[in-house]
């Protein structure tokens, strides 16, 4: 599955938008939606926040705390943001830029992490394929009349008859999809051309175009053209930029849906990577820049865990001592099963205590690879946290991977999946994209309009999506973990999920994910029936005896970071 912040589900009624619209007027009247709301109280500020600025001010006051190390497994960061360089982690055994492997780990000069979607001569992937397309082609190419062929092969066939009705049958649907939007991108353009040009700025809001007067028709088309796209989104009308980034994404993905069948899976990566698919012991390939030209994602997904708290810029990150190591191996597209596998190990291997895993996708070929992966960060005490996805899903009837769920059987206990809780106002009380499940979706997490990092001048935006969601808790992890330093995984896990609060404002009903009006008890969408809440998890976590010996055992030495 494509990054899922770009799955927000703003854009289905995009060509109904032409001629209506509506705001959402319980939120108008609350007053602007504070950007830092995932981090706020709903007793005070009115959002079903964390509770995480009421734990620094009553319970974190005057404690110490330790580093704690975060790998985010995403597409990219950018190392030079004023509110993320002071929280990089630093490979402490390597020499930066002496093009040697000064830790004999096989990766030379992964100072900040390790990049598995790089080529030898340093250029990065940033468009692969979906799953289900590599596996309509590894099928139709292996079997030449597969409806006859694979009965024979019961795995196969069953894989077959899901990827042949998505890639041929949707694929035209998804073509005439594309070239409706490509009209309703069009408009975009034009509109954006006319309104930069009248406002004389790059960006601008519902309130500005709210404010323009003219008798130039050109212009109040365009306008209130925008102001149909900006009031529909999910929560607070967007920014124009923020709502442009998120739609040319979509458009991309749909783009490259819309040619799944007619396009070798492949090729792209094999060109730029050129490692053996098929064999995870050729497992010494990529690069070390992190940062590559299309990390807004990642930059988004690690400014919520971490951001530089109280340095008087930008926003704060949900913990305060973290270090952000950083593996590139989701593209745009969807991730490799052996690049998901191989970056949970070098995580792992290089200190990584939580893991953020804001990805994912309906198919897992190679699911054997990541359930050994997540069996050895299990052994070796490490939480991973994963986007439950937006699809609108239930989870325990369609699959979304990676999950805990082993092939051998059992299931992994050092693994938590989040669905995406809403600000609390307006009628949507659960972000309707996310996914959910009473067995597959632990917790939920705030992960509507998350004001974050994003790449290229210290800049900030707004995001929408599971792997928004799934940060904020990786976030809270880090901060209980930093002031509870020997709680193992297993507790980790506990603390967060039996701290799970219900929605703070007394609602039980809400609306049902994916539907447009089907209410259901907001406790049946996950295993804990609540909102990750960081006050409620502290208290809890100080109740309790750590057991963590395993972690102080592979966790090496940090090095010094420089905040100024």
């Amino acid at each position: 599955m494509k990054l899922f912040s770009r799955e927000v589900a703003i854009f289905a009624g995009c060509l109904a938008l032409m001629t209506t619209f509506t705001v959402n007027a319980s939120a108008q009247s609350k007053g602007p939606l504070p950007k830092n709301w995932h981090l706020l109280t709903y007793e005070v500020d009115s959002v079903y926040g964390t509770s995480t600025e009421k734990a620094y001010k009553e319970l974190l006051k005057g404690k110490k705390s330790t580093p704690v190390i975060v790998a985010v497994i995403d597409s990219g960061i950018d190392t030079l943001h004023e509110d993320l360089k002071s929280v990089l982690w630093t490979n402490p055994r390597e020499i930066p830029g002496n093009g040697k492997d000064d830790d004999h780990n096989g990766y030379i000069d992964d100072i900040h992490g390790w990049n598995f979607l790089g080529g030898k001569d340093g250029s990065s992937l940033q468009e692969d394929s979906e799953e289900a397309a590599r596996e309509y082609f590894r099928i139709k190419d292996k079997y030449h009349n597969p409806d006859s062929a694979l009965t024979q092969d019961n795995k196969d066939y069953a894989i077959w008859q899901q990827v042949k009705v998505k890639i041929e049958q949707s694929n035209t649907q998804e073509k005439m999809e594309y070239r409706s939007m490509a009209k309703v991108q069009e408009n975009v353009n034009k509109c954006e051309s006319i309104l930069k040009n009248f406002l004389g700025k790059d960006d601008f809001t519902v309130g500005e175009l709210d404010s323009i007067q003219t008798t130039n028709q050109d212009v109040l088309l365009a306008r209130n053209f925008m102001n149909r796209l900006l009031k529909s989104t999910p929560g607070e009308a967007p920014t124009f930029q923020e709502f442009k980034t998120e739609f040319d994404e979509y458009m991309k993905d749909l783009k490259r849906k819309a040619q799944a069948s007619d396009t070798p899976p492949n090729a792209n990566r094999q060109r730029i990577v050129g490692d053996n698919l098929e064999d995870i012991n050729d497992n010494k390939y990529g690069n070390n820049d992190v940062m590559g030209k299309f990390g807004f994602h990642g930059t988004h997904v690690s400014g919520i865990i971490g951001a530089a708290r109280n340095n008087g810029v930008g926003i704060d990150g949900v913990a305060d001592n973290v270090r952000i190591m950083f593996v590139k191996a989701v593209p745009d597209g969807d991730e490799r099963d052996k690049d998901v596998a191989l970056a949970i190990r070098y995580a792992v291997d290089n200190g990584a205590q939580i893991i953020n895993m804001s990805f994912g996708k309906p198919f897992s070929p190679h699911k054997d690879w990541v359930d050994d992966a997540v069996k050895y960060a299990e052994s070796k005490g490490v939480l991973l946290i994963h986007a439950a996805g937006n699809d609108g899903n239930n989870n325990d009837s369609i699959p979304n991977y990676p999950n805990p769920n082993y092939l051998s059987g059992g299931k992994a206990s050092n693994f938590i999946t989040v669905g995406a809780s809403s600000t609390g106002r307006g009628n949507d009380k659960v972000a309707n994209f996310s996914n959910y499940g009473k067995s597959e979706v632990d917790l939920f997490a705030p992960g509507v309009q998350i004001y974050s990092t994003v790449p290229g001048g210290n800049t900030y935006r707004s995001a929408s999506g599971t792997s928004m969601a799934s940060p904020v808790v990786a976030g809270v992890a880090a901060l209980v973990l930093s002031y509870y330093p020997d709680l193992s995984a297993q507790q980790l896990k506990y603390v967060l999920e039996k701290s799970a609060t219900p929605l703070p404002d007394g609602t039980k009903m809400v609306t049902k994910p994916g539907t447009k009006d089907e209410q259901v008890e907001f406790s049946e969408l996950s295993k804990s029936g609540g909102i990750v809440n960081t006050y409620e998890a502290l208290k809890l976590a100080a109740t309790l005896k750590g057991e963590n010996v395993k972690k102080k055992q592979h966790k090496p030495k940090l090095k010094t970071v420089n905040k100024n």
